[in-house]
């Protein structure tokens, strides 16, 4: 089943399009990851998912409901992070998900409950101090479990690792790709590193549109070019071939990227390896990096 629909939305502020025909699908127990440019939407199509913002156009469906503006009943299906979560400093983490338990009706038991349970999975259950003294990675910890508390089966996380250093990023994924056993998750960022490490599925949004999507592993076997990649022991060896077949890329001091055009391309670089006695390394065929075909869509 899939939790969360989008089909041939639209949204517009002014005269200015910023979704454009957007379809896309997460499947239950999925972790999405939402990419793209600074501005290229991501932010806007997850407000409207939640209802605060209106489409122009276009229907979406969270758990098979359809999505009202200014309306939060299918809200009852989701939890959200946004990407600087506020909290009442003041309070200690159990005081703050204990106030939250009382505004969503849960009763004091089930609050208690779910609170620790919650604490525990996000490493905050030692951490009884006030919240203003937390740093930005135990926010976002916090965070979540609070998007957690009323067992949502689709999770919003908006930007949930940008500004945090490596062991914040690393502690946030780890959560995230435990907590896809109970929920669906959906996040945005512009950090590719962390899509490819935790991510089942994709999309790529570019000109209001998804201009790719699937899992990694499909999107890269679809792109994958007719190419290889050579590594040598020596520079020297890396030279001659450079000079001998016109077109092979020289990506490191002993690496050489060759993208073949035909066979018979292919047949002349083994011929200039066996003529001139060289050695490669190394010789496979190249892969693309998320990155590479981040950089191939926007252009840049």
């Amino acid at each position: 089943m899939d939790m969360l629909v989008l089909s041939d939305i639209s949204k517009s502020f002014g005269t200015n399009r910023i979704i454009d025909g957007l379809s896309l699908s997460v499947p239950e127990h999925a972790v999405y990851g939402f990419i793209g440019e600074n501005g290229a939407g991501k932010t806007t199509t997850m407000k409207m998912i939640l209802g605060l913002y209106e489409v122009n156009s276009g229907e979406i469906l969270v758990n098979g409901e359809k999505v009202t503006y200014g309306q939060n009943k299918t809200n009852r299906f989701i939890g959200y992070l946004p990407d600087v979560p506020e909290f009442y400093g003041y309070m200690t983490p159990m005081e703050y998900l204990t106030l939250c338990g009382e505004i969503t009706g849960m009763t004091a038991q089930e609050t208690r409950h779910k609170s620790s349970e919650l604490l525990e999975l996000v490493g905050l259950e030692k951490a009884n101090k006030r919240i203003q003294g937390f740093s930005r990675g135990m926010k976002q910890r916090l965070g979540i479990a609070q998007a957690l508390l009323n067992s949502p089966k689709l999770l919003i996380c908006d930007e949930p690792t940008s500004a945090l250093d490596p062991i914040g990023r690393k502690e946030i994924l780890t959560i995230l790709s435990a907590v896809k056993e109970r929920t669906t998750v959906i996040f945005s960022t512009h950090i590719l590193s962390d899509v490819e490490r935790i991510c089942t599925k994709i999309g790529l949004l570019h000109g209001g549109k998804l201009a790719l999507t699937g899992s990694i592993e499909e999107i890269k076997r679809k792109h994958r070019g007719d190419g290889f990649e050579l590594e040598f022991s020596r520079s020297e060896d890396t030279d001659i071939f450079a000079e001998k077949l016109s077109g092979a890329e020289r990506t490191g001091r002993t690496q050489l990227l060759y993208r073949k055009k035909s066979e018979e391309d292919m047949m002349d670089a083994m011929h200039i390896l066996l003529d001139n006695q060289l050695h490669p390394l190394r010789i496979e065929m190249s892969e693309p990096t998320l990155e590479s075909l981040f950089m191939e869509v926007v252009g840049k």
